[in-house]
């Protein structure tokens, strides 16, 4: 199935749920998967406005529903990383690995995804407006139609870390 068609409605039903079993699987989880999450951070309805996380290890951790306008966080990791219903215009997610990041209806407009790596990442409903992606590694992920159309527009460059030409990853 071509997860390009799929119904936002139902990427946000499983968003939700998604978040609903992480929330509750928890402290339930196997200590073996649990070292996984150990070190993640939890900053979901927050304000990270201004803040750097650049060059942080924030893989899986949540930033569902926060505010991170002009935040920093270039080079970051934040593979596995939530952001749902996030708002982050003006970031600089610039060499960040958002790989298999939740970003549904998420705000990235005039963000700068420059070499970034965002394999996998599930963006349904978001807006990626005026979002600078140079070299970005957009490789099986799931956009809505209008946002793949505006960032086809101005797509060009490879990614440095993987090699992925950035109009192909985006099926320009």
């Amino acid at each position: 199935m071509d997860r390009r068609h799929t119904a936002p409605w139902l990427l946000g039903l499983l968003a939700s749920l998604l978040l609903a079993v992480v929330g509750l699987a928890g402290p339930a989880v196997p200590t073996a998967a649990a070292a996984d999450f150990q070190d993640t951070v939890d900053y979901t309805l927050t304000n990270q406005s201004g803040k750097d996380f650049s060059g942080q290890q924030l893989a899986n951790s949540s930033f569902a529903g926060a505010v991170g306008k002009g935040a920093n966080f270039a080079g970051a990791n934040l593979h596995g990383a939530i952001l749902t219903q996030g708002a982050f215009p003006e970031a600089n997610f610039s060499g960040a690995d958002l790989s298999d990041a939740l970003m549904d209806r998420t705000d990235m407009s005039h963000t700068d995804l420059r070499g970034a790596v965002l394999v996998g990442v599930i963006a349904s409903g978001g807006s990626f407006s005026g979002a600078q992606i140079d070299n970005a590694d957009f490789s099986d992920a799931l956009l809505d139609r209008v946002d793949q159309r505006l960032l086809c527009a101005v797509a060009r460059g490879t990614n440095p870390t993987t090699g992925a030409d950035t109009r192909t990853s985006l099926g320009c």
